[in-house]
């Protein structure tokens, strides 16, 4: 629960409060071990919200404009495919990057994935391998992070790319999303 207070920016008070409302709604599990309680998402409710947002997506026009304009600011990145990452990844093609922070990556990643959080990437370029191209991932099609990896790896001089999904897509494509103790 601190963790997850410290990254919403509120008091561990008020996280366990929300956490608490959203546990009697049945949107969160908990599990206690010893003096610690684990919170996850309830089953069914990663859907709902990837719903939401398709529903969001198909009836804002506005949106998709949107988009494509912060997209085109930020030098045009293309997205990736999830499927041919994982082939290519597989290959030795490609190195896949998650630049999330820790516990994110521990909660569910690619199998094939580096974790190297953005706050830490400058410092830890020298631990890419040179020539192969990088693709790094984030949280999902609206997360940032990727974007702003993508453009210190290329000021770097490394060749890289976003991937346009995140956990969420790929559980609900049924590709292997691997979680870490």
């Amino acid at each position: 629960m601190e963790s997850l207070a410290e990254q919403a920016s509120l008091s561990v008070a008020n996280t366990s409060q929300h956490l608490q409302v959203l546990r009697a709604a049945r949107l969160v599990e908990a599990e206690k071990r010893g003096l610690f309680v684990t919170y996850r998402v309830a089953e069914g409710v990663e859907g709902l919200i990837l719903s939401l947002r398709r529903l969001a997506e198909a009836r804002l026009e506005e949106l998709e404009q949107i988009t494509q304009a912060f997209w085109a600011s930020r030098g045009a990145l293309e997205p990736v495919d999830g499927e041919a990452l994982l082939a290519r990844a597989r290959a030795g093609e490609v190195t896949v990057l998650d630049v999330r922070d820790a516990l994110e990556y521990a909660a569910g990643h690619l199998p094939t994935a580096r974790s190297i959080p953005l706050h830490e990437l400058r410092a830890r370029l020298h631990e890419l391998p040179p020539g192969v191209e990088v693709i790094a991932y984030c949280r999902g099609p609206y997360c940032v992070l990727a974007i702003e990896a993508v453009r210190v790896l290329r000021e770097a001089g490394f060749t890289a790319a976003r991937l346009h999904s995140g956990p969420p897509e790929w559980r609900a494509a049924g590709v292997p999303v691997v979680a870490s103790p």
